[in-house]
């Protein structure tokens, strides 16, 4: 449940729009936590940003690549990438209930990311926003990276659309995590319905 539908920030998507207020439409639409990620921004701002998130909505709140942020605001965790701090040092200094996720592109990226509590599997289909994103996995790749989770949870990131959410769940997918097509249009919470309703009951 925690981690069906994420919303993702992202820097080009969210230019010149209220953040905290494009969240909070995603959240009343459905999302189930909130995953900031902000490659420009600075430690002071992404912090001001993540306290205002914590204070203004109901969902747990991760930072991308900051774990120092994550635990300066006693965000819910950091979902953290191959080129962040390493997993061993970061569960070594995360508390009890910190929540760690890991980006694994492919079955070969999957050794290092066992200390995670949850992966972010990707990316599924060609996407804009991460320029350094691999090939598109498809939901073959997706169904190969979760065979080898050792029973974490996946979510599916990088272009997923409403209609892939039960593909994604079929493969044994925990969830989604979505940035443009849902922080990407003028009626984001509308747009954050559309995937949460694909979840049914």
């Amino acid at each position: 449940m925690l981690l069906r539908l994420v919303a993702v920030t992202d820097d080009q998507v969210l230019a010149g729009r209220d953040i905290v207020a494009s969240c909070q439409a995603a959240v009343r639409g459905g999302a189930t936590a909130i995953q900031l990620r902000l490659k420009h921004s600075t430690a002071r701002e992404l912090a001001l940003l993540a306290r205002a998130l914590l204070a203004t909505t109901t969902v747990p709140l991760f930072l991308n690549d900051r774990l120092d942020v994550a635990l300066a605001v006693a965000a819910a965790g950091a979902h953290l990438g191959p080129g962040d701090l390493v997993l061993p040092l970061a569960r070594r200094v995360a508390p009890p209930g910190f929540i760690l996720g890991a980006s694994v592109g492919s079955v070969h990226e999957a050794p290092s990311a066992m200390l995670a509590d949850y992966w972010g599997v990707g990316p599924f289909r060609t996407t804009a926003t991460k320029s350094d994103a691999g090939a598109p996995l498809g939901i073959h790749g997706l169904a190969d990276v979760i065979a080898v989770s050792a029973g974490r949870p996946c979510i599916a990131i990088g272009g997923v659309r409403p209609e892939d959410v039960s593909l994604v769940l079929r493969a044994g997918g925990a969830g989604v995590a979505v940035v443009s097509g849902i922080l990407g249009v003028d009626d984001v919470e509308g747009a954050a319905r559309r995937y949460a309703g694909q979840f049914g009951g």
